[in-house]
């Protein structure tokens, strides 16, 4: 990946990264509260060894001691001289469990050691620094006596005595929050990119290219529309409507598949079920009807067809009826509206996928070609059955309707083997339920794939719906 597809990720999934930063902060929060606090003592100590006025004998007793203070600070964390400050003191712990709570370090290039004690009471712990300190130079003393004298040539003196520390050492709570902020900013980012990986579903026309393996043209970009749950159809809505305009840039680029040629037909598929190819394909023949040409919806879904139910039709006469032979195609069709005819699918029949590829069904989409300029068929979608496959096959080529963020990269790929099976040609997809885009005007929406699609209204019609707006929302208030 690219840097801005990383800043592309940090953009899109935000919300992942600021719950777990959220979360993580949370929690160092809680063990801040709950931890026990610990205050330490700190004490000094100085090495020397005794002093000559030569020069020489000066460093070489300065080399001594600094060897000798390496050795002492792993001599007191040693047993020994927890055991005396335990014994001294009349703990109820264990020398072990005393040693563990003692830390030494070696300040460089001196023969100074320090010695500190953690204990959860600030008077306690410099007690027991101050006894560690004080029993350990008693031990040095013993270690470096020789046998049969009474000094040692090197000796341990406290210079700095152990004092009551005013603040604990932890738990630290802005460098605890602080670490933990920057832990779960990383931890979110690291998921955000995890889940990227690892999603499969089509979100740009990138994933369209990289699973065709070759440019396939995004004919329309339909972004989704609350209204649309309860009116599908674009029947009706205003020409400045976002939504049909959209549904205008996809006529538009869908001429331009087949440039002059006239009598056209396309199959509107999809490669599984509820990713808006029927609401697609209405709504693209409405568009088209609009502009005044003839077409021909022909509803070839006849396992759950929905075309008669959104266009409020009677559907119980149509494709099936026609190939069972009981009636004449120009006595199954319906008139919609305009330019606009529908064929519905008759009665659901128990052998749908051998009518949709019969001879038959072939012969009856040549002959419904010749008479207008346009045919669109609304078929079953790809994965769960093989109608669509021959019926596209058949026509001038197939439109595939890919859900936003739901049709995945294994089912567009699996759905485009179908259609390569039998030959058949992808014309372009079509990209429905698509997030909106930030508006950059006011008053202006832009949606883009292959083409372009934007929807705007006349600023006078703006101003005219804002009064209407204002009036409604005074009259609510006079009531």
């Amino acid at each position: 990946m690219e840097l801005k597809d990383y800043l592309r990720i940090a953009r899109e999934r935000w919300l992942l990264i600021t719950v777990v930063a959220v979360l993580t902060v949370a929690a160092a929060g809680f063990y801040t509260v709950s931890v026990t606090p610990q205050y330490q003592s700190t004490a000094r100590l100085f090495v020397k060894t005794p002093q000559s006025a030569d020069g020489g004998e000066l460093q070489q007793g300065g080399q001594f001691s600094q060897q000798r203070v390496k050795s002492y600070a792993t001599l007191i964390k040693g047993e020994e001289v927890a055991s005396r400050v335990v014994e001294k003191l009349g703990l109820d712990e264990t020398p072990q469990d005393l040693m563990e709570r003692i830390d030494t370090s070696i300040e460089l290039d001196t023969v100074v050691l320090s010695v500190s004690v953690t204990d959860p009471s600030p008077e306690r712990a410099q007690e027991l620094t101050q006894t560690v300190a004080e029993a350990f130079a008693g031990y040095v003393r013993e270690l470096e006596t020789p046998d049969g004298q009474q000094e040692a040539p090197v000796k341990a003196s406290i210079v700095d005595r152990a004092t009551v520390s005013g603040s604990p050492v932890s738990p630290q709570p802005a460098r605890n929050l602080g670490i933990a902020l920057l832990l779960g900013l990383l931890l979110g980012y690291g998921l955000a990119v995890l889940r990227e990986l690892m999603d499969n579903r089509i979100t740009s026309q990138e994933d369209i290219t990289a699973v065709s393996g070759r440019e396939v043209p995004v004919l329309g970009d339909i972004h989704f529309d609350r209204d649309a749950v309860k009116q599908p159809l674009v029947r009706g809505r205003s020409g400045h409507d976002p939504r049909v305009e959209a549904f205008r840039v996809l006529r538009t680029n869908l001429q331009f598949i087949d440039a002059g040629a006239a009598n056209r037909c396309y199959v509107v598929t999809s490669a599984v079920p509820s990713e808006g190819k029927s609401t697609t394909a209405a709504n693209l023949a409405q568009v088209i009807a609009d502009n005044g040409q003839r077409v021909l919806l022909v509803e070839a879904d006849l396992r759950r067809p929905k075309l008669a139910e959104y266009l409020k039709l009677e559907g119980s006469v149509g494709v099936t009826t026609i190939l069972l032979g009981r009636v004449e195609p120009e006595d199954a069709i319906q008139k919609v509206g305009g330019t606009l005819d529908l064929l519905p699918s008759g009665r659901i029949p128990p052998n749908p996928a051998e009518l949709l590829g019969s001879a038959a069904m072939l012969k009856l989409l040549d002959r419904l070609r010749l008479d207008y300029d346009v045919v669109l068929v609304d078929a079953p979608p790809l994965l769960p059955v093989t109608d669509a496959a021959p019926l596209a096959a058949a026509t001038d080529g197939a439109i595939m309707v890919i859900r936003h963020g739901s049709t995945t990269t294994d089912q567009y790929a699996s759905a485009l083997d179908r259609l390569a099976s039998v030959d058949a040609r992808l014309c372009g997809a079509v990209v429905t339920m698509s997030p909106k885009p930030r508006k950059r005007r006011r008053g202006y929406g832009y949606g883009y794939g292959y083409g372009y699609g934007y929807g705007y209204e006349p600023e006078t019609t703006r101003r005219a719906r804002k009064r209407s707006l204002l009036g409604s929302r005074g009259s609510s208030a006079d009531r």
